[in-house]
């Protein structure tokens, strides 16, 4: 059922709306008592979840007993990031979800079901992990809150994945990412119909639809100024809430060019990118849209580490991102990688498989260790005065040299493809 949507290419919805069509939806709902609330974590700070949460805690009050950011496998919020994005939430509601130890099994979906949506290609058993706050925690209302945006794991972001990622355990996280990696992540990117969304979906259908989850999607574009702006706002408790966001999402978050690009300068705030395992969609969101032998240029003034969690990033640190042949290779002979598929998955999409250099500018990662994982390296403040993000524009920009280059200055937003790889 839908209990409030509004949204277009051109929509504007201001503070104003936002709390409007928030609230519309929750007297709809009617009174609760226990209600749990699953945002995002900083990493999705554009997302408005952060304003989204703090309007949802401002209506429920004592009655938002928990707040559950869906970490997945990213890092706990700190409590300067909570204060940033959830202003006026009590940091005593705040619960970390730890996606080792944090979780209970909902149900296993059949390997004769992962078979068949992945065309033969995987045949495992898949477990519908959720944080047990989530499965057993009483709750007469969930909402799971967040953005609607091409993803390079399940084709469009959020909606169920939201909860059996972002809220799931290392055997649902791993097999579900390979599932992505294996059937290939350019035929996913922008869809919402993908393997891992029939996975999800199954899960979803079979496993917890007794739980009272209410899904409160936003999508997120920019406006003339290039600021950014909330284009739609979709809130229901079924997959049609999900189908309405993906639908404006592809119109408002895809950008599909002429000919593909020889020079991509990305750029990544620090205060949202600080490993590679989420800069790296600086890969993902623009690999369709490089032209062969093409240059990818990442200005990563907060690029700390590589993986978020240190069992990742040691596993980063050995494999590399170093294509799918040699990953799968390194798969089939390493039970490291073979227990971590999430981590193989990434670094089957953190590679151009040789079709495009990466160059990556970091601030705090040295040569060595850009070098040793497969990447390019350049010297960050070099770069920057190259390639300063306050002269540049989104899109293209001819340099005082004329150097033609492709500005992005934020890949989380969107996707990027040239026209003859959609063929």
């Amino acid at each position: 059922m839908i209990y409030y949507q509004s949204g277009s290419e051109n929509t504007v919805i201001g503070p104003n709306d936002l709390e409007y069509g928030i609230y519309s939806a929750l007297v709809k709902l009617g009174p609760r008592k226990k209600v749990l609330a699953v945002p995002p974590d900083c990493t999705r700070f554009h997302s408005r979840a952060g304003e989204i949460t703090t309007l949802a805690y401002a209506y429920y009050r004592e009655n938002l007993k928990d707040v559950l950011p869906a970490l997945g496998t990213h890092s706990p919020m700190t409590e300067k990031e909570i204060s940033d994005m959830f202003k006026g939430v009590p940091k005593e509601l705040f619960r970390v979800h730890d996606w080792r130890n944090d979780v209970v099994t909902a149900g296993i979906v059949p390997a004769e079901f992962v078979s068949e949506i992945t065309g033969g290609r995987l045949n495992y058993p898949w477990p519908a992990q959720l944080n047990k706050l989530v499965m057993n925690g009483g709750h007469d209302l969930i909402l799971s809150i967040g953005q609607v945006v091409p993803h390079e794991v399940v084709g469009m972001a959020n909606y169920n994945k939201n909860l059996f990622i972002g809220t799931g355990g290392p055997e649902g996280i791993n097999k579900s990412h390979f599932v992505g990696a294996v059937y290939g992540m350019e035929r996913m990117m922008g869809k919402a119909d993908t393997p891992v969304r029939k996975l999800l979906n199954y899960a979803s259908g079979y496993f917890i639809p007794h739980l009272p989850v209410v899904y409160v999607q936003t999508v997120i574009g920019r406006d003339e100024s290039g600021k950014l702006v909330i284009r739609g706002l979709f809130i229901g408790d079924d997959e049609e809430v999900f189908r309405l966001a993906s639908e404006l999402s592809l119109k408002v978050n895809f950008t599909v060019l002429d000919e593909p690009l020889k020079k991509v300068v990305v750029y990544l705030d620090p205060a949202e990118f600080k490993s590679t395992w989420l800069g790296n969609k600086s890969i993902y969101r623009t690999r369709m849209a490089m032209a062969d032998e093409g240059e990818l240029i990442i200005l990563a003034p907060g690029l700390k580490e590589f993986g978020e969690d240190d069992e990742i990033d040691r596993l980063i640190r050995k494999y590399g991102y170093r294509g799918t042949p040699a990953t799968l290779k390194a798969v089939d002979e390493n039970p490291e990688l073979t227990n971590n598929l999430s981590a193989a998955a990434h670094l089957i999409h953190g590679s151009s498989e040789g079709r495009f250099s990466i160059t990556y500018c970091p601030g705090n990662l040295t040569r060595e260790e850009i070098e040793s994982v497969n990447f390019k390296y350049s010297d960050l403040s070099t770069m920057l005065k190259r390639y300063d993000p306050v002269k540049l524009h989104e899109g293209i920009n001819i340099l005082p040299e004329g150097d033609e280059i492709y500005y992005i200055s934020n890949p989380a937003l969107g996707l990027w493809a040239a026209k003859d790889k959609l063929k």
